[in-house]
């Protein structure tokens, strides 16, 4: 499907223009937009205040973007719910679903696999397919609202795929997201998770949008990350601290920065020594995460007092850490793991 004839990843404007072009009022746009993104129907024929023919015209010109669960697993241990998702054209994606005191949180993807080549992640086992469109990013909040029956207070886009590798896809998902006659989501409540691509940081930071930034640094030194993410040897630490400061100077909002901890690579004394002086001056907070063995990777999960040490030795520097809470270990939690299982499994949905 061509993603202008995906009416599900319109603006209100480009709905109202589309339908204009059908011979229709500007308010259609608006009843359209409604049942998409309030009432989230899956039919043409459940827009019960629009005409039989205009229902009909909308169906032949744009086929409505669902999703189709394939598999759901649910944590013994938390809650903790995995979907696999088969798009329109059978590629498989995945999502989870949190619960925390504080609201329902989704981890959603923004492409189909990943080109990036983390070391340490299964999503980038099989390569990237390609990236998903608004619509089938918001499909994956949708559907999971509906199979749980709760709302989605909060959504980070860090699943399968690199989202600023997925740009205009990623900045029309939250627009739409947060659109007040929509699922009306605070864009304060949105986490953007990026490897480092320099200057879709810069362009993001002109955006004017209010998400947060989440920065995959897994490594205080050059030398360190290249040898766990290949994205280091196109972009130094130094310029994603430069788009970085930006992004704040620009937004005010506080950045986030991910540290994958793996046993013997990046969690000594020194490590913990040299981020904290990288992010001395930053308004910013470390969130801590014990990697998960993939195996075909021969990295090692470091123990639970390595991780404290580590947490504290930031601290004593005075910089923000948290170690994240650790979800779904029992049902393929981390990115990738439950999508390469069943592709393991088979190849393809059978329909």
């Amino acid at each position: 499907m061509r993603e202008d004839t995906d009416i599900k990843s319109m603006l209100p404007g480009e709905l109202k223009e589309a339908l204009a072009q059908m011979g229709e009022k500007p308010f259609r746009a608006g009843q359209v937009f409604e049942w998409l993104h309030d009432k989230r129907v899956e039919k043409y024929e459940e827009m019960t205040n629009l005409s039989k023919v205009l229902r009909e015209k909308l169906a032949d010109s744009y086929p409505l973007t669902t999703l189709q669960v394939v598999r759901e697993e649910i944590s013994k241990v938390d809650g903790t719910r995995k979907y696999l998702f088969a798009l329109p054209d059978h590629n498989v994606i995945e999502s989870v679903w949190m619960k925390y005191h504080h609201g329902n949180s989704v981890c959603i993807s923004s492409q189909v696999g990943c080109r990036m080549g983390c070391r340490f992640c299964a999503s980038t086992l099989g390569g990237l397919v390609r990236s998903l469109t608004a619509s089938e990013m918001l499909e994956q909040v949708y559907q999971i609202q509906r199979v749980t029956g709760e709302r989605v207070s909060n959504i980070v886009i860090m699943g399968s795929g690199e989202p600023l590798e997925n740009y205009e896809n990623v900045v029309r998902f939250v627009q739409l997201v947060s659109h007040e006659k929509g699922l009306n989501l605070s864009q304060r409540n949105i986490t953007i998770s990026t490897c480092g691509i320099v200057p879709n940081i810069r362009r993001l930071a002109e955006e004017e949008l209010s998400v947060t930034l989440a920065i995959s640094l897994h490594a205080p030194t050059d030398e360190k990350r290249k040898k766990l993410m290949p994205i280091a040897n196109k972009y130094s630490i130094a310029e994603i601290m430069d788009a970085c400061r930006y992004y704040f100077d620009k937004t005010g909002r506080r950045l986030t920065f991910e540290y994958a901890l793996t046993g013997g690579q990046n969690d000594s004394d020194e490590d913990a020594a040299e981020l904290a002086r990288l992010l001395a001056h930053l308004n910013c907070h470390v969130n801590l995460i014990p990697v998960n063995p993939v195996r075909e990777r021969s990295f090692i999960r470091p123990n639970r007092t390595a991780v404290l040490a580590f947490q504290n030795k930031l601290e004593n520097f005075g910089i923000n850490v948290t170690i994240r809470r650790e979800m779904g270990s029992d049902i393929n939690g981390a990115c990738g793991q439950l999508r390469k299982s069943y592709l393991g499994d088979s190849r393809e949905i059978e329909t």
